[in-house]
């Protein structure tokens, strides 16, 4: 391996890393509750869910990696990504409540485990059905 590839690969990796982190610094705006805090206060199911979050988000950004050559545009369909993924969250959160009587928010605040884990499949789910598309 020679240099140059040395420095692309470091280059990438931290442009991946500090985009990931950006993205969930982002994604914690969105979210009702404090996620750290509630870490820290040892609350499982936030903890759960933010897990997946960040697997969700990171395997849409693996996605996005490998089929780039460029930084900038794999940053801009990352951020799309985020964008449509926080949608289809919304959207689907909204029907839970509506139709199900199902808020997975306060649920999971509350340390429901159960509604973390679904509010983090619903994350997981959500990258796969972006990372499917940007393969067409």
């Amino acid at each position: 391996m020679e240099f140059s590839d040395l420095a692309r690969l470091a280059v990438w990796t931290l442009s991946g890393a500090v985009l990931l982190t950006l993205l969930m610094v982002i994604d914690s705006l969105f979210t009702k509750y404090k996620d750290f805090q509630e870490i820290r206060r040892g609350n499982l199911a936030v903890t759960i869910r933010l897990v997946m979050k960040i697997f969700a988000q990171a395997l849409i950004l693996k996605y996005v990696l490998e089929g780039s050559s460029s930084i900038v545009s794999a940053w801009i369909v990352s951020f799309i990504s985020f964008v449509i993924l926080l949608a289809l969250e919304s959207l689907v959160e909204f029907v839970l409540k509506k139709w199900g009587d199902l808020n997975l928010d306060e649920g999971t605040e509350r340390g429901n485990v159960a509604h973390g884990l679904f509010a983090g499949t619903l994350h997981v789910i959500g990258a796969m059905i972006i990372t499917a598309a940007l393969s067409i």
